[in-house]
């Protein structure tokens, strides 16, 4: 099977929230997902809210990233998790 890039934005509840400690723990989950955290963005959204993009490299065969998704929702801060990119890895 192939490679894909997977691109996963995670928006605070709040600009309050600290972004370090959020990307800490989805670290954490991708890595139980089975797989390392290749890039992170932090991507400015409007009145001090930014947002945090998680980039990493799966196996197609995994399939979908829903889990994922649900588990870094469940991370204290966090108002949601959606994967915003999928795209086949080439090389």
């Amino acid at each position: 099977m192939a490679q894909v890039v997977i691109t996963i934005k995670v928006m605070p509840e709040s600009p309050d929230v600290d972004l370090d400690v959020v990307l800490e723990e989805c670290k954490k989950l991708v890595v139980s997902f089975g797989t390392e955290v290749g890039k992170t963005e932090i991507e400015p959204i409007a009145f001090g809210l930014k947002a945090l993009k998680i980039i990493f490299v799966s196996d197609e065969a995994k399939g979908g990233t829903d889990d994922l998704e649900k588990d870094i929702t469940a991370i204290e801060g966090v108002q949601s998790a959606e994967t915003v990119d999928v795209r086949r890895a080439l090389g």
